[in-house]
C-alpha cells in the first residue's frame, strides 16, 4: 500500500474522518501534513499520529495564499507532496423557502472552494515529482435525487464530482490520479447526536472510508482516476 517516502497531506484533518484516514496512513509509515480551518489539533491526534506530524490549525483553506504556504512549507519540510486527500467540508440542512441564499454560496466555499483551492495549491509539487494522487470527499447525496433542504449540500457536493472529473482528464498524461470518494451517512458522534432514531449499525465507520483512500492512494490504484466509487456501508 503506502510507503513511508509519502508525503501526505489531509484537509479538514481535525474532524471524524480525517483523524481516521491520518491514522491509517501514519500506520503505513506516511509522512504528514495536516490542515484544518480548526485552530488547534484534538488533544489526543499527536499521541496517535507517532513522528511528528506538521500540523497547520486556524488555516482557512478558502484563501489561496494562506493554503499555498502551507503547501509549500510542507514541500520544504518533506522534499515533495505525493498526495492530498481533500476532506474539508461541512453540511447544512436548509429548506429554500425559509432559508438564506447566503447558505448556498456557504457551502460552495466550504465543499467546493476548498478542493479547489487546495488542488491548485498542491499540483506544483506534484508536477515537479511527475507524479501525484489526489482524492477528493465528494458524498453519495450529491447522485441521488437532492431531498427537500438538501439542494445546497448537495449541489456542492455535485461540484466536487465534476471537478474531479475535469481535473483528472487535464492531469492524467502528467503521471496524477484524481478520484473521489462518495460517502453514504458516516458514523460520527455528531450524526449520532443529530439522528439519535437512526440505525447507526448501518452507516459507514470512518475507519471504512479511509481503507479507500489509502487504497486510491497507493501504487495499486494507479491505472484508476476521475473515478467516483460509492462507501456506503450498509446505508
Amino acid at each position: 500500500m503506502t510507503s513511508s517516502t509519502q508525503v501526505v497531506v489531509v484537509t479538514g484533518a481535525f474532524g471524524a474522518l480525517g483523524r481516521a484516514v491520518a491514522e491509517r496512513f501514519a500506520r503505513h509509515g506516511a509522512q504528514l501534513a495536516l490542515l484544518d480551518v480548526t485552530p488547534q489539533p484534538p488533544a489526543t491526534l499527536r499521541e496517535t499520529l507517532g513522528p511528528a506530524p506538521l500540523l497547520f490549525g486556524g488555516v482557512d483553506l478558502t484563501d489561496m495564499e494562506a493554503t499555498r504556504r502551507a503547501m509549500a512549507a510542507t514541500a520544504m519540510r518533506f522534499g515533495g507532496i505525493d498526495v492530498l486527500v481533500n476532506i474539508a467540508g461541512g453540511f447544512r440542512w436548509e429548506k429554500l423557502e425559509e432559508g438564506d441564499p447566503d447558505t448556498w454560496d456557504q457551502l460552495y466555499a466550504m465543499n467546493l472552494r476548498t478542493a479547489v483551492v487546495c488542488c491548485k495549491a498542491a499540483l506544483p509539487a506534484m508536477l515537479e515529482r511527475g507524479s501525484g494522487r489526489i482524492v477528493n470527499i465528494g458524498a453519495g447525496a450529491a447522485v441521488a435525487r437532492a431531498g427537500a433542504g438538501m439542494g445546497a449540500y448537495t449541489a456542492s457536493k455535485a461540484g466536487v464530482q465534476r471537478l474531479t472529473e475535469s481535473l483528472s482528464e487535464e492531469v492524467k498524461d502528467r503521471g496524477i490520479t484524481v478520484n473521489a470518494v462518495l460517502p453514504g451517512t458516516i458514523d460520527t458522534a455528531r450524526n449520532r447526536a443529530d439522528m439519535p432514531a437512526a440505525d447507526f449499525g448501518r452507516w459507514v465507520a470512518p475507519e471504512s472510508i479511509a481503507d479507500v483512500i489509502v487504497f486510491l492512494a497507493s501504487d495499486a490504484a494507479r491505472a484508476v482516476t476521475g473515478a467516483s466509487i460509492p462507501v456506503f456501508g450498509r446505508g
